[in-house]
């Protein structure tokens, strides 16, 4: 594989055995004599951990329906990453629940053994820089927003887990003492017609991204700078603005919560 992987998943076990259940798991029905690609490439490390890595960005998805399947048949975390533009989310997952790891997916591979392949045609982009996460929900409340997280962690929230604020735009839901993670992808799903707006930031706002979510997917992104391999279709304004602090501002999100992260 000579492109930088989009997305993978780092797991323990026997090299052939994690190959052929990706496959049952992400192409039940692929067929090698039929001459279709394979969507990724199992990296054998050297020792209990191996690494599943596709570089499509229209497969993305694959490393959690898979990280989650495997999590299920072992007793160590399997974890699972995913690039939009240069920023990774990684997440581990422990029977079937996932947790957000404030961890780059090279460094994580490179402890577990199985170090990542490098890029040359990326080689210019920057190191991932300190990111913050703010949710801004329309058309639902706060109790209504904490109701459905809590159903999702399938426990009592503690105070303070996550911060919802209501204003005139909207719910701005962002990380309390749990990272918001796809907090907002849960509320979409929960929501189907609420239009969510995902905002990530860095500290200078120089590295920004909008996710648009509507009916539990994503149907539009906007970011700056531009994505070179869009993994969603492109949204050239949010709200009829193009500028990160005319966005925010249009969202009703304060900047300094980014500014001061």
């Amino acid at each position: 594989m000579s492109r930088w992987p989009r997305w993978g998943v780092l797991a323990p076990g026997e090299p052939a055995r994690l190959e052929s259940r990706a496959l049952s798991i992400v192409l039940p029905d692929w067929d090698e004599e039929d001459g279709e690609e394979l969507p990724f490439e199992l990296i054998p490390g050297s020792g209990r951990y191996h690494a599943i890595v596709g570089t499509d960005p229209s497969d993305l998805g694959a490393e959690m329906q898979l990280a989650e399947a495997l999590s299920l048949e072992c007793d160590e975390p399997v974890y699972s990453f995913e690039r939009i533009s240069y920023v990774w989310t990684v997440m581990s997952w422990r029977n079937g629940a996932l947790d957000i790891e404030e961890v780059e997916p090279e460094a994580l591979a490179k402890s577990l053994g199985c170090p990542l392949p490098e890029s040359t045609e990326l080689s210019d982009i920057p190191k991932r820089k300190p990111l913050c996460k703010v949710a801004l929900v329309e058309g639902v409340r706060a109790e209504q927003a904490h109701r459905v997280l809590e159903e999702e962690a399938g426990e009592p929230l503690a105070p303070g887990c996550y911060l919802l604020e209501e204003t005139s735009r909207g719910l701005l839901v962002r990380s309390g003492t749990r990272n918001i993670g796809y907090a907002d992808l849960t509320l979409s799903e929960r929501f189907p017609h609420a239009s969510i707006y995902g905002v990530i930031a860095s500290r200078s706002l120089d590295a920004f991204f909008v996710h648009v979510l509507r009916g539990g997917e994503c149907i539009g992104q906007f970011a700056v700078p531009p994505d070179e391999i869009p993994t969603y279709s492109v949204f050239d304004d949010i709200k009829g603005e193009r500028s990160p602090e005319r966005i925010l501002a249009a969202l009703g999100i304060p900047a300094e919560w980014f500014l001061n992260e």
